[in-house]
């Protein structure tokens, strides 16, 4: 849901609104957390990787990817690569990257996955979009 606070300026009674977007909620703790490499196309950001579906993509107005990094870089899809972040009953993490698909592949430790590729993610595992170079890191079991 998103609110709208509207202003008058007591002066000249001109009518201000701002409208104010509902943050992403975070409900979930965070498992590992996903570093982007700066580049020419970025600065270097940190994702934080959640409990389930992590849509991993270029940030823009609206964007439906819960793990969206910025970027001028448009061959990295709004939507490229889904990391899914499973905890057993036993407290062990699982992390599971596939593509989305996008239009430009998602590649780990360089090489291409396939449509149906489900790879099982590692501690500082390399996984390049685009130009970006993204690794993930896990931390220990306790």
């Amino acid at each position: 849901k998103e609110r709208t606070l509207i202003f008058e300026c007591p002066d000249c009674l001109k009518t201000f609104r701002i409208r104010l977007l509902n943050k992403r909620e975070e409900t979930s703790p965070q498992l590992a957390t996903l570093t982007v490499v700066e580049n020419a196309f970025q600065e270097k950001q940190t994702i934080a990787i959640r409990q389930g579906d992590n849509v991993i993509g270029r940030h823009v107005k609206g964007t439906k990817a819960n793990a969206a990094f910025r970027t001028v870089d448009l061959s990295i899809d709004t939507t490229h690569c889904i990391i899914k972040a499973e905890v057993d009953p036993q407290g062990r993490k699982r992390f599971i990257l596939r593509d989305a698909p996008s239009g430009t592949g998602t590649f780990y430790q360089g090489e291409i996955l396939k449509n149906a590729d489900r790879i099982q993610l590692s501690n500082d595992a390399i996984i390049n979009i685009g130009a970006a170079t993204l690794i993930i890191h896990i931390p220990e079991d306790k």
